[in-house]
């Protein structure tokens, strides 16, 4: 990064504070972020699926981070014209192939969580 302009001299690199890749890495390290594109693995869903799914999760942090998948493109949010109003959240193609790695991760935690101290 040049220090000076504050500009990015390689918009790939992660380790660099001023490249956009680093907001995406850091939507797509984010617990709730990673269980939701999990969940949106098995089709589309309503938000009271989803919370009942991401057990723990609050209704506004639940909100947040799916407007910000919305956002950053992860996903789509369709309104139904029904009354009352059905809203479902689904994986755009973009969401789908950020789920590879995340399912990959996800796994490795569950497979050595008794590797891990106690006090973690």
């Amino acid at each position: 990064m040049n220090q000076t302009s504050g500009l990015c001299e390689d918009p790939k690199s992660v380790y660099s504070a001023a490249c956009p890749c680093r907001d995406m890495l850091d939507l797509l390290a984010n617990k709730w972020s990673a269980l939701a594109l999990g969940a949106l693995e098995d089709g589309p869903q309503r938000f009271g699926a989803l919370r009942a799914r991401l057990q723990g999760v609050s209704p506004k942090v639940l909100t947040q981070t799916l407007r910000r998948l919305e956002d950053y493109g992860l996903l789509d949010r369709a309104i139904f014209a029904e009354v009352p109003p059905r809203v479902e959240y689904s994986l755009t193609p973009l969401g789908r192939d950020a789920c590879a790695p995340l399912s990959h991760l996800r796994s490795w935690v569950e497979q050595n969580i008794d590797r891990f101290p106690e006090s973690a």
